[in-house]
């Protein structure tokens, strides 16, 4: 199991937690996530990657016609099931993100929220290429993740030997993690879907950025 699999599946008892948290901005900002997903995803048939324990897959579920999620982590997709979402339009599939050619079915819209951090700058292109091209041109992607902010999320780490960052945390059952963890301001983000993409609208909070665009280079 790699260590971000295995951190996840570590957290996924205590994971929706950060969900909740009683901060305002962040409900606010969770919610217009929540209403930009369920409005780009209607009617359509989803491809989530990365979905962990379904917390995002509950909100494509109430507004899309099927949607696939797919994680690494068993823990973390035993903890979805246990949403009892209709399984007529939602199923949960344990796969790889850089490798979707073995994801049966037809999608024409694609979410990857929390998973584009966790991706090393070096398999950034092999990770848009292979999820464009199991998508198809004209498909819909809608990405969120976290901007920082001081105090929370553990320590941010980076190491002499490489350009991606980490952040270092602790989870409830003792054990510490350093985490891979990359954050993009509008400007890095634009240059990196830009030319991947038509359509494309990014937009920053206080907590999260979000971003959503139509797949052209397949």
């Amino acid at each position: 199991m790699d260590p971000l699999t295995e951190y996840y599946s570590r957290r996924a008892p205590e994971y929706e937690q950060i969900w909740f948290r009683d901060d305002p901005v962040r409900q606010r900002e969770q919610a217009l996530i929540v209403a930009e997903i369920k409005r780009l995803f209607r009617a359509r048939r989803v491809l989530e990657v990365a979905c962990g324990t379904g917390f995002w897959t509950q909100f494509v579920a109430e507004a899309a016609e099927f949607v696939c999620a797919i994680d690494l982590s068993q823990a973390s997709l035993e903890r979805a099931r246990t949403k009892a979402l209709p399984p007529a339009r939602v199923e949960f599939r344990e796969a790889d993100a850089y490798d979707l050619a073995p994801v049966i079915g037809s999608f024409n819209a694609g979410l990857a929220n929390f998973w584009f951090s966790h991706i090393p700058k070096s398999r950034i292109d092999g990770f848009l290429r292979g999820f464009h091209v199991r998508l198809g041109r004209g498909a819909r992607i809608f990405m969120a993740d976290n901007v920082p902010v001081p105090g929370l999320g553990g320590e941010l780490v980076r190491r002499h030997d490489g350009e991606d960052t980490f952040k270092r945390r602790q989870l409830a059952d003792g054990s510490t993690h350093e985490v891979l963890k990359n954050y993009y301001d509008v400007e890095q983000l634009e240059a990196i879907f830009t030319p991947r993409s038509a359509a494309l609208s990014v937009h920053r909070g206080e907590c999260f950025w979000w971003l959503n665009y139509t797949v052209n280079d397949v």
